[in-house]
């Protein structure tokens, strides 16, 4: 009873005490406010807060505030407008609250809550052995945003080295000491570092293709590749080493050195020669190549090769401290040297910056131009740019050594020298050269404005030959130039230069796809299977389609492919049991032409209530012809049974001549000439025309016999198979012997009746027809022929 008692009265004592501890560790955590700092709400826009920051930061600046605790609450007004102007910070404050400088500002609290926040426990009484973040990696933390706008472009430039980790890792902690030691070495050569929590940037995780901590990847030139080897610090280098391009550094000797150096004309670079005892080139100096590779050509000189020993003693080369000799125009003397035993990136970046352009470079693309000949911002920073437009041929080489040599005495920072070659830059001198009558070479002073092209220039009078006549008047008007700008007293508005160098673009294609094909066999290797997946993914849905399609006509029947063959040579057969042929290439719907007769039953169904779009394709014979013009007819529309709108029937003559006198009332012109050639006691011969009915639109396009054998008229065929019912001037004058012609069209051999119908239906689907409108349709049942 006495042991209840007891615990009675000390339980709520040290859940009062608990409780007073929570509330005194909840208050310092909520001591630092930013919004109160700066005075504004939690919905304040960003000019409110800015206006705030502004407004405080005068106030409580430590130089003009004396106040004792002016320092350190401008440190905290800082502070608060570093979060609440970042978008992102002030949404993980919002959301987690307090931000340690320790800790990644997406990262929530150390410790849960659960019951409302009634209970507070801190993590650390469990004793979680958690991977706490380095305050050295916070430095190095990377954002989704960051990476892909500053990141990926920094990536052209120098290579980045990439760790991905988490905060529950407990192998990151034994890679830390390695990746430390790797990070101080690299990063002082010019190696990019980073460092992604996937934690709190799962998207960027995503994107760099990490799904496992810890990870090590590679970027340059905007790839991603992984790391796959033992994380030590010598293959970690070996790997940064892998990263970069294999041709970046030339290997130099005795007998190769003329040649690199007098490649500066091709290249238009400046070249440098790196001289050192270790027979591999040097990291330091492949990272410095790979960023100056638009600048500058770099070459390695081993000192400790035989094959070098004359190089080392015409350039006096010191053989106890790395060399770095650059050279311009001139490949006897180096433009520049520097020399020291501790070579440091940021000694050799000075060196080669001030260094990458050529005396007189040659303008080969916009991106030169734009560096070289930067645009007028301020009054004191002008760049004047003396161009030369000449020409590559050899009898242009005087003038041009004879400017470079004037450029090499003119070395003033505000003058920049160029040449350009007419023909590469045509559009570029036309619009400097102006006056036809000007011929390259030329000297233009000019001054770009604005980079949308605008420049303001003139034109030195006299041209350029090169002589000292010419070098006297280029100096005088750059002296009264420097006196008074408004010297350049004309305009103009330049277009975009041409890239001179763009047709290397399949070679670097070709380099790159080395290298993914490289890539691509490295994984394969590695065994990367889930970067793998979307590339294995594709190669074998197309291998499965590939061999799924020969294998479907291994084992099909040979028979069904040589089918279609005998067809074209088959004679398709009609309802009545004619035969037909296909002439034509369309591929046709049946094997056999369905022909319907049309009666008094089938008339209104195949023409009256035709559906719209619909076209009856009629032939008209009579009971002796029947059998031969259906076997003509199915042969030349055979081609066009494919087409799902046209129809076809026959009409017999000998039942239903009165329908077709009625029908062929409303194409008089087209009866002209049959009007002529009756008797009284002849009919018109109908046998072999051709309708074609549209029952909706009720109208009809008409196809007449033709001429195509003996045909004593010569051309009177063209119009009936052609117009079916125009006829042309020459047509009615050959219509005059065709009278007298014994052969008439009613003992014509029946089967050249219809040689023109494949010809007329191919106008008909063009609908180039004459179309002959008709008020209503004749019924069958009221017309009928008398026996």
């Amino acid at each position: 009873m006495t042991r209840i008692l007891r615990v009675d009265v000390v339980l709520p004592v040290i859940l009062s005490l608990y409780l007073l501890l929570l509330d005194s560790s909840v208050e310092t955590a909520s001591e630092f406010n930013p919004y109160n700092v700066l005075g504004v709400s939690k919905s304040a826009s960003q000019t409110e807060i800015k206006k705030a920051y502004k407004q405080l930061a005068r106030e409580w600046h430590p130089d003009k505030n004396k106040d004792p605790g002016a320092e350190d609450m401008f440190i905290k007004i800082s502070k608060s407008y570093e979060i609440l102007s970042n978008e992102e910070k002030r949404s993980n404050y919002d959301r987690f609250g307090q931000m340690d400088e320790n800790r990644h500002p997406g990262q929530a609290q150390q410790g849960f809550r659960h019951f409302h926040d009634s209970f507070y426990f801190d993590e650390s009484f469990f004793q979680f052995p958690r991977a706490n973040r380095d305050f050295a990696d916070s430095k190095y933390m990377l954002h989704y945003t960051q990476y892909m706008n500053d990141i990926i472009p920094d990536s052209f430039k120098r290579p980045y080295l990439i760790k991905i980790t988490s905060d529950w890792c407990f192998t990151c902690i034994h890679i830390e000491p390695v990746w430390k030691e790797v990070v101080q070495e690299l990063e002082a050569l010019g190696v990019g570092i980073g460092v992604v929590d996937v934690g709190y940037e799962r998207r960027l995780a995503n994107q760099l293709g990490a799904h496992r901590t810890p990870s090590i990847l590679g970027l340059i030139n905007g790839k991603v590749t992984f790391f796959h080897y033992a994380i030590l610090k010598e293959h970690l280098r070996q790997f940064v080493e892998d990263l970069l391009p294999q041709r970046l550094v030339e290997k130099v000797t005795d007998r190769n050195y003329q040649d690199f150096l007098n490649s500066w004309h091709e290249e238009n670079k400046p070249h440098v020669l790196l001289f050192d005892q270790v027979p591999m080139v040097p990291l330091l100096y492949k990272l410095a190549a790979f960023t100056y590779k638009d600048y500058v050509r770099f070459g390695y000189v081993d000192q400790g090769l035989t094959e070098t020993v004359n190089l080392l003693q015409q350039f006096n080369i010191n053989t106890y401290a790395p060399t770095m000799l650059l050279f311009k125009e001139n490949t006897d003397k180096p433009a520049d040297i520097i020399q020291a035993k501790g070579m440091k990136k940021q000694i050799v970046d000075e060196f080669i910056s001030t260094n990458r352009f050529l005396i007189v470079p040659r303008l080969v693309n916009q991106k030169l131009f734009d560096e070289l000949c930067p645009v007028k911002q301020f009054h004191r920073r002008r760049k004047y740019c003396i161009l030369l437009i000449t020409g590559a041929d050899e009898s242009f080489t005087p003038g041009n050594d004879a400017f470079l040599a004037f450029a090499s005495f003119n070395s003033k920072e505000i003058l920049r020298f160029a040449y350009v070659y007419q023909k590469q830059q045509q559009p570029l001198c036309d619009a400097l050269l102006k006056n036809k009558d000007s011929m390259p070479p030329q000297v233009v002073i000019l001054e770009r404005r604005n980079a949308a092209g605008k420049v303001l220039y003139r034109a030195v009078t006299g041209g350029w030959n090169g002589s000292e006549e010419d070098k006297y008047r280029l100096q005088e008007q750059l002296d009264l130039l420097q006196k008074d700008p408004s010297f350049l007293n004309y305009d103009a508005m330049l277009p975009e230069l041409n890239n001179e160098f763009a047709s290397m673009f399949l070679i670097q294609w070709i380099y790159s796809a080395y290298d993914y094909l490289t890539q691509i066999i490295e994984d394969i290797l590695h065994s990367n299977w889930r970067e793998m997946m979307p590339l294995l993914s594709l190669i074998f849905s197309a291998l499965f389609i590939l061999f799924g399609t020969v294998v479907i006509q291994a084992f099909s029947d040979p028979g069904e492919e040589k089918q279609p063959k005998p067809k074209s040579k088959e004679v398709p057969k009609t309802d009545n049991g004619s035969a037909s042929t296909n002439s034509s290439s369309r591929p046709p719907k049946k094997n056999f032409v369905e022909v319907t007769e049309l009666t008094d039953i089938t008339y209104t169904s195949n023409l009256v209530k035709l559906r719209p779009g619909h076209i009856n394709v009629v032939l008209v014979l009579t009971d002796a012809s029947k059998n031969v013009l259906l076997s003509k007819f199915a042969k030349e529309v055979y081609s066009f049974t494919g087409s799902l709108t046209l129809h076809y029937s026959f009409l017999n003559a000998d039942k239903h001549r009165e329908w077709m006198d009625s029908v062929l009332e409303f194409a008089q012109d087209s009866m002209q000439v049959e009007s002529d050639e009756e008797d009284a006691d002849h009919k018109v011969d109908y046998t072999g025309y051709v309708l074609a009915l549209n029952g909706h639109k009720k109208y009809f396009c008409l196809f007449k016999p033709v001429y195509t054998g003996d045909d004593l008229g010569g051309r009177s065929s063209d119009e009936g198979g052609a117009g079916g019912g125009s006829r042309s001037r020459s047509g009615s004058r050959e219509e005059q012997p065709r009278k007298h012609n014994p052969r008439s069209t009613s003992t014509l051999q029946i089967h050249h009746k219809l040689d023109r119908l494949g010809l007329w239906m191919e106008r008909l689907m063009e609908g180039t027809l004459p179309r002959h409108y008709i008020p209503a349709w004749p019924g069958l049942d009221k017309i009928t022929a008398n026996k």
